[in-house]
């Protein structure tokens, strides 16, 4: 049996595929080929890019929020500022039209450039619980100061920040 020399984290490599296979890469550790990126996980050279089969799941992890009348979240406020999903769910009490407001991010912001937000209502909402997704003053969302309102069952946006303003990339309703 053949001993494998180890890659460690400190290093950053560029090997053949043929020397990639002869090489324990130490678990974090990530060493460039000629066709691909591998990583060390669990004892094995796993490829991470371009990504295979089996080897690539892609998980996002929602940020719960529970809404309710006259309620206004910022989401510059620490704690929204590394959320890419955000999951609203409406509280609703009492009748007739409800609204509450989430104010987006300062989209001028270094760690808001470029940076995509998805938004999913519940089953808690309906024609008159509105969430009203806001531009901060002076910004816009998709050119327009007013808010674009979420007030449909399991409704989804998807915003993205080019350092300036947030445009909406992808909707479902």
């Amino acid at each position: 049996m053949t001993s494998k020399n180890t890659s460690y984290k400190v290093h950053v490599q560029r090997q053949t595929d043929a020397e990639i296979s002869d090489v324990n890469i130490e678990q974090g550790a990530m060493m460039v080929s000629d066709t691909g990126l591998y990583m060390g996980y669990n004892g094995e050279n796993v490829r991470v890019y371009p990504q295979v089969g089996a080897e690539f799941r892609n998980y996002l992890v929602p940020l719960n929020i529970t809404v309710a009348a006259g309620e206004t979240v910022n989401l510059s406020d620490v704690g929204y500022d590394l959320a890419n999903l955000i999951r609203l769910s409406y509280n609703s009490t009492g009748g007739g039209n409800q609204n509450m407001t989430l104010n987006l991010p300062d989209a001028t912001l270094p760690i808001n450039v470029n940076r995509v937000i998805r938004f999913l209502s519940n089953g808690g909402f309906s024609s008159n619980t509105h969430a009203n997704l806001t531009p901060i003053n002076g910004q816009t969302l998709d050119g327009s100061t007013s808010p674009y309102v979420i007030n449909k069952h399991y409704e989804g946006i998807q915003v993205w920040s080019d350092g300036v303003e947030w445009f909406i990339i992808q909707k479902k309703a």
